[in-house]
């Protein structure tokens, strides 16, 4: 029997309309269906899975758990694709990005109001046990508006499982944590700084594991940093636009993601709506390529596995548009296809047998 792609998709839904969505991809034609949802806690936007791909963890962007969020447990169906409440644990913040180690022992949150990060043990029936560890981080950046305090974005996870790179858009840094699996704690590791104003949000490995991303949010640009997998340090490389110079409106990136073959970068403009196609040197510099416009608020997009398509959440539109990538230039070609499902803020993956 082959293969199946499912597709869970995050959102901003509340009250009784608050719900994961789940879907299937056709592998050869890219086209998503939409096949049923899962009521849940308010605003489960970001999606994790489990490497075994038995369950699903979402942040739950609210302050009603002691003034903020939350990170919901699922069991997974890999026949029908139906998710399984098992609890919910509060994240000492309002989260807005979340990541499960390689090892599948840990649930690391990223709390952007308030601006910290959490971890969570994951427990034998994956369901999710007390904090084991909280980062609190301080201080302000130069943008008075956004950058008031500390706005954790993102949380990931190096290749090896030992260290985690946390994006606080509040204060220009990537913190840098060792990851302690046996003590279920995250050890002080060190920052690196972006250009003042910058706003880091959304952070990626390339797959050569010897470079790695950083898309920011407010001031538009990307940053390309040398990547020592070993040490576990970065040295800045490049900054690059992602958007046309020529454009004057208001806009803010998003997403970031790079092709399984390591040759192309994409990054999502909300304002401009449109996804930056570059492309990557042997030295890890980007090039722009193209811009494709896309769905308005292109909160979140997604590639599949193969990197033969992108899916791009149109987070003011309900849409969800198919593009083929053109796997010798990196262009994305519109396929026609396109699903439906609110306010899709976030979409992950899962192959199954």
């Amino acid at each position: 029997m082959s293969s199946r792609l499912l597709v869970y998709i995050g959102n901003y839904t509340k009250g009784d309309d608050a719900a994961i969505y789940h879907g299937e991809i056709d592998t050869v034609s890219g086209a998503l269906r939409i096949l049923d949802k899962t009521l849940c806690e308010d605003c489960p936007s970001y999606l994790s899975l489990h490497p075994s791909g038995r369950y699903l963890y979402a942040v739950n962007e609210v302050d009603t758990f002691d003034g903020g969020g939350a990170v919901s447990a699922f069991s997974v169906d890999a026949d029908s694709g139906k998710l399984n409440f098992l609890n919910i644990q509060p994240t000492g913040g309002s989260p807005c990005q979340n990541t499960v180690d390689v090892s599948g022992r840990y649930v690391l949150s990223a709390n952007y109001v308030g601006g910290s990060v959490s971890m969570h043990p994951i427990l034998n029936d994956g369901s999710l046990g007390e904090m084991s560890d909280f980062k609190q981080h301080e201080g302000s950046g130069v943008n008075a508006d956004r950058q008031e305090a500390p706005h954790a974005h993102s949380i990931n996870v190096d290749h090896e499982n030992h260290f985690a790179y946390c994006a606080d858009l509040g204060l220009d840094k990537i913190f840098i944590y060792e990851l302690d699996l046996d003590g279920g704690k995250l050890k002080d590791y060190g920052t690196v700084s972006v250009t003042p104003g910058n706003g880091p949000r959304h952070f990626v490995f390339h797959p050569r594991r010897k470079f790695a991303y950083v898309i920011n949010e407010l001031s538009n640009t990307v940053t390309a940093f040398a990547y020592d997998a070993a040490a576990g340090t970065l040295k800045e490389i490049q900054e690059i636009p992602t958007i046309p110079s020529d454009y004057d409106q208001t806009t803010n990136t998003s997403d970031i993601h790079v092709t399984p073959n390591g040759r192309f970068l994409y990054g999502s403009n909300r304002g401009h709506d449109s996804i930056g196609v570059f492309t990557i040197g042997d030295d890890g510099r980007l090039s722009i390529l193209d811009h494709q416009d896309v769905p308005a608020t292109p909160r979140n997009f997604a590639l599949d596995p193969t990197g033969t398509f992108l899916y791009s959440g149109g987070q003011d539109t309900d849409k969800i548009p198919v593009f083929r990538i053109d796997t010798n230039s990196g262009l994305l070609h519109a396929t026609g296809d396109e699903a439906q499902a609110p306010s899709p803020v976030c979409l992950k993956m899962l192959t199954v047998d």
